[in-house]
């Protein structure tokens, strides 16, 4: 038998003592008065003589550590990240409250009720007085999370990451805010919040390979959306001015440490206004989020201080320009210039805008240089955050774009847009002069929390398989010896 099978083996067997004894080792409802970082923040400053046996609290959280000392011992209780420390006295609760102290494993999850004070130390903790278990851990915790080398059981285990790392834990509080943060912004403009559908008879709104599905009862081959674009523009046709969806999008594409197949972006569109439009909006809604989610506009990333108070303009020929590129370029190999010269060096937040026309069938061209369209899109630590453009809403034209795609598509391009007749049916209903725009939500997380990777952002990142885990045989053969 391994180690991990017998310590396995071993807390199965607490579990069937607490059964014995008539205690619950997976406990029910438990009416905590405080939260720990609620604690921490009211009396985390009060000193000794400030605090007293009527300073009553009771809390909930999984154990830390442990530190047992004869008739007494310490402990750490840990709630949303944040730690607290217990101070348990066999004389000061009840004996049976006491065992269970005695017999804790880090990582059980406990109730205690008692008063605060501050231990010779000048800890803040609580004297505790009544002891509650609330569920057992059969699994061994790792001793040493921050030295494990396996990126991956991170990411796999993330139950377990978000335990042993508090900063992982901030990392998703602060991506909550960040798009709490955004809907708040839009909300506050007049824009109104709608979902459209995930699985789509035609893809489309951006060049990507789509997942496919099936779906028995029509006998339809579906898609998994790779952006919300054509059916939130349908929405702008029929009247709702000012909409948006923040969603969840699927590519079929490759996996990097900013690339996931499944990933998050905000997506809106506003009538009557142009690319212009969206750019100060863009300008107003990132130096909002980077205020409210970090105290400042500026903010540090890789050894860079990234400043989104004050974002940079410049057109596609002027950055390659000033990079010593070929800016008379025209179509797509102005844009791989663009790749190979100048895109990663976009580390402060910049905007570059008038893209060539062939790489941007879906947006309006330039009054005075039709080989050119408004878009732009927006770039921090040389990695593209945003995309936007001035809507195109004249439908021949559209279809021109549409027939340009299928050419590319019979051509090899993989990714080129198809026909959306339906698309082109809204369109001929009349669409007003509309600005989209899509922000990643998952790139601007990594940018506000420090996160190298787009998988330090994702709770549930895709993964290979990893086979076999093999508990639920374990628990069998344990559940038949009893």
């Amino acid at each position: 038998m391994s180690l991990e099978d017998e310590l396995f083996e071993q807390r199965l067997g607490r579990v069937r003592e607490m059964e014995a004894q008539g205690l619950l080792p997976y406990g029910r409802r438990f009416g905590f008065t405080h939260t720990i970082p609620n604690i921490l923040q009211e009396y985390g400053t009060k000193t000794a003589e400030e605090l007293s046996p009527q300073t009553r609290v009771k809390i909930a959280g999984r154990v830390m550590t442990i530190r047992r000392m004869g008739k007494a011992g310490f402990a750490h209780i840990m709630q949303s990240g944040e730690r607290l420390q217990v101070y348990v006295k066999k004389d000061a609760l009840p004996e049976t409250d006491y065992q269970l102290f005695a017999s804790l494993d880090l990582g059980d999850i406990v109730g205690v009720e008692g008063y605060l004070f501050r231990t010779k130390t000048g800890e803040l903790s609580v004297h505790v007085e009544k002891l509650e278990f609330l569920s057992k851990i059969l699994l061994a915790m790792p001793e040493k999370w921050h030295g494990l080398e396996d990126v991956e059981t991170r990411y796999r285990q993330r139950y377990l990451d978000l335990i042993a790392n508090p900063d992982v834990h901030k990392v998703f509080v602060t991506r909550a805010k960040i798009v709490k943060s955004l809907r708040t912004t839009l909300d506050a403009l007049g824009f109104v919040e709608v979902e459209t559908p995930m699985m789509q008879p035609l893809y489309g709104g951006a060049a990507a390979k789509p997942f496919v599905t099936h779906h028995n009862t029509l006998d339809l081959d579906l898609y998994l959306r790779i952006a919300p674009e054509l059916y939130l523009k349908r929405l702008v046709v029929g009247g709702l001015e000012r909409v948006y969806e923040i969603n969840r999008n699927f590519r079929n594409e490759g996996i990097s440490t900013r690339h996931n197949p499944e990933f998050t972006m905000l997506e809106f569109y506003q009538a009557y206004a142009d690319y212009n439009d969206l750019m100060d909006l863009t300008e107003k809604l990132l130096a909002r989020v980077a205020m409210e989610v970090t105290g400042g506009t500026t903010v540090e990333y890789e050894g860079h201080k990234l400043d989104f108070g004050s974002i940079r303009r410049l057109t596609m020929r002027e950055a390659v320009r000033e990079q010593g590129g070929n800016g008379d370029l025209a179509g797509p190999a102005l844009v791989e210039e663009f790749e190979a010269k100048v895109e990663r060096g976009l580390i402060q937040p910049t905007i570059i805008y008038d893209f060539p026309v062939e790489v941007s069938p879906l947006s309006k061209n330039k009054p005075c240089d039709p080989a050119f369209v408004e878009r732009f899109e927006v770039f921090a630590a040389g990695m593209e955050i945003g995309n936007a453009y001035t809507e195109l809403n004249d439908p021949q034209e559209q279809r021109r774009r549409f027939d340009s795609q299928i050419s590319r598509r019979e051509k090899g391009d993989e990714e080129a847009h198809r026909m959306d007749e339906d698309f082109l049916r809204a369109l001929c209903y009349a669409m007003p002069p509309t600005g989209g725009e899509g922000i990643g939500i998952d790139r601007l997380v990594m940018l506000l929390t420090g996160s190298r990777s787009i998988r330090d952002v994702i709770l549930f990142p895709l993964l290979r398989p990893e086979g076999e885990i093999g508990l639920a045989d374990r628990l069998r053969r344990l559940d038949q010896k009893a």
